[in-house]
């Protein structure tokens, strides 16, 4: 599972750009999105990875990501709704995740070794608890 975080908004951003996101349905600002990997989703990243945050997501971090930030009307069950990710199909909440900013602030709006962009492989787990 790839979870992708939205760090920079929408100014001068290439029109292919802001369709990538739509299409991903990560429209704001630290806007979280949790996908099944796939070969399509990797041409995707390749084009927005100068504005957003993403990795692997371990269980532990995605279950406490439905926990606190899943919406939904009714009750539901974390451990299910996490197993409907992980398969690609989510019935019982909204598929983004709206986070705060993280807490400590960032790093830098530089690249992963110096910075908070592109791929931060397991450390997006770090990030996603930081901004819950």
């Amino acid at each position: 599972m790839i979870a992708i975080i939205r760090i920079k908004g929408l100014v001068d951003m290439d029109r292919d750009v802001e369709e990538t996101f739509e299409r991903l349905r990560i429209r704001k600002k630290f806007s979280c999105v949790v996908l099944k990997e796939s070969k399509e989703l990797e041409g995707m990243i390749r084009k927005i990875e100068n504005f957003v945050a993403y990795g692997k997501v371990d269980d532990k971090t995605l279950e406490e990501l439905i926990e606190k930030r899943g919406k939904s009307k009714k009750k539901i069950d974390v451990k299910k709704v996490a197993e409907e990710i992980k398969k690609g199909k989510i019935t019982s909440i909204k598929p983004f995740f709206r986070l705060h900013p993280p807490r400590k602030g960032f790093d830098m709006k530089k690249h992963y070794p110096k910075g908070i962009m592109g791929n931060n492989h397991e450390k997006i787990n770090e990030l996603i608890m930081r901004m819950l």
